[in-house]
């Protein structure tokens, strides 16, 4: 069992805070093992005794019952009603609590939901409240604003190349190419072959992602439209692109008519979903946000790759994606940097031409521009990396990752250089 020390540290601190724990994230990425084996078996060790920690998995069958929010509020007030006792209660899967008429009102619009079941428990001062889920009616984003400022969002992600790195067997130096085929996906690590791992990742969007959202959003006869889309977007990773441009896609390629709001609609579910997630372009001189055109990445980038059948692995993108993806899991805010500048033509005309910097990188005040590059060993390429980081008039660092392993060095410039698994395996090396 994969000892998840990051989120782990992230539910020992919330202990007790007041607040309902809701712990988010990708499908199959580990929520259920964090709660239900890893922080049990830490309360345990804490002098918790088994009588006071309350679990309840409502995908099982014989819990079918309390799948009845008024028989679930039931069942937990039951169970914690020994005042001088601190209770930890336990919800998996309570996405499977259904919606039913209050029977208590008239009014047929009146309706009793688990977000009833769980605010009403949160008043209740001696227990300590931690719920998750598995489809993407739980996982979405939005699940938050219902509990406004009384919760508190513990996102969970596929293993990081740290805990891959980690947890790897044989020969370490396979890490990384093993990591960026096959992703972080925990199972992952169990399985031995492509055949297997190749297997598992498919089945993943064909029955649990796919499945989840076509269900959620009552989507008909459009299930093949959803699964073209998330191929033109695996195969776009790290490439600027809007609706307009990926509807435009579907009709010359496809032969396939889909309106841009259509489309636009698509990734917002993938996005609730964490499947795939949004950076949008930030104008570093004008100090503005460019909405569009936007990147997107893959939240695991062997859930990528599988989309494409494995044909696809071109490193310096997939690279673009775990840089952006570790980023992301380090609570960075991170957009895709664009530098303008003047220049002429070789008509001697003025011009102003644009500069990408991958990612612009903020935590609070701090402030980074990444580059990623396969490699900068000839001048004119390093001169290519950095062109747009010379650029930027303020002292914030700059930092080129490279796929070589190198000694962190930084140039006559101030431009520093660092290679990909270092990057990864040393958060504190920027």
């Amino acid at each position: 069992m994969l000892p998840r020390k990051e989120y782990l540290a992230k539910l020992i601190k919330k202990r007790n805070n007041g607040r309902v724990k809701i712990i988010t994230g990708l499908r199959r990425s580990g929520k259920s093992v964090l709660l239900f084996q890893l922080y049990r078996k830490y309360l345990l060790s804490e002098g918790i005794k088994e009588n006071q920690i309350i679990a309840l998995a409502l995908d099982v069958l014989s819990n079918a019952k309390y799948r009845n929010p008024l028989e679930l509020d039931k069942y937990i007030r039951e169970k914690t009603t020994n005042t001088k006792k601190q209770y930890y209660v336990f919800i998996d899967e309570i996405q499977f609590v259904a919606e039913i008429q209050n029977p208590y009102i008239e009014n047929k619009q009146a309706k009793i939901t688990f977000i009833d079941v769980v605010l009403g428990l949160m008043q209740i001062e001696n227990i300590d409240l931690y719920i998750t889920g598995s489809n993407s009616k739980m996982l979405s984003s939005d699940i938050l604003t219902q509990f406004r400022d009384r919760g508190d969002e513990i996102r969970v992600f596929p293993l990081s190349f740290s805990e891959f790195y980690e947890s790897y067997q044989g020969d370490k130096r396979g890490a990384w190419q093993d990591y960026y085929t096959y992703g972080g996906m925990p199972v992952i690590t169990t399985l031995e072959t492509h055949q297997e791992k190749s297997k598992y990742l498919r089945d993943l969007f064909a029955r649990t992602y796919l499945k989840d959202i076509l269900e959620r959003y009552d989507i008909k006869n459009n299930d093949e439209i959803l699964t073209i889309l998330l191929d033109i977007l695996a195969s776009s990773i790290g490439s600027l692109t809007n609706p307009n441009k990926l509807a435009n896609t579907f009709k010359s390629e496809r032969k396939i008519d889909i309106g841009s709001n259509t489309i636009d609609k698509y990734i917002k579910y993938f996005e609730d979903a964490f499947l795939i997630q949004k950076a949008v372009r930030y104008d570093i001189k004008g100090k503005k946000y460019i909405k569009t055109p936007a990147k997107y990445y893959y939240s695991d980038t062997g859930l990528r790759n599988a989309r494409l059948g494995f044909r696809q692995l071109e490193e310096t993108h997939i690279m673009e994606n775990v840089i952006y993806n570790d980023l992301i899991r380090r609570g960075m805010d991170v957009d895709v940097g664009v530098v303008e500048y003047n220049t002429k033509n070789s008509e001697g005309n003025n011009i102003r031409k644009q500069l990408e910097v991958d990612f612009v990188v903020n935590k609070g005040n701090e402030r980074y521009y990444i580059q990623s590059a396969m490699s900068i060993a000839k001048p004119e390429k390093k001169e290519q990396e950095t062109a747009s980081m010379v650029r930027i008039p303020d002292s914030f660092r700059k930092i080129v990752i490279v796929k070589d392993y190198l000694k962190p060095w930084k140039d006559e410039k101030g431009i520093q250089y660092i290679g990909i698994e270092q990057f990864l395996l040393d958060e504190t090396i920027i």
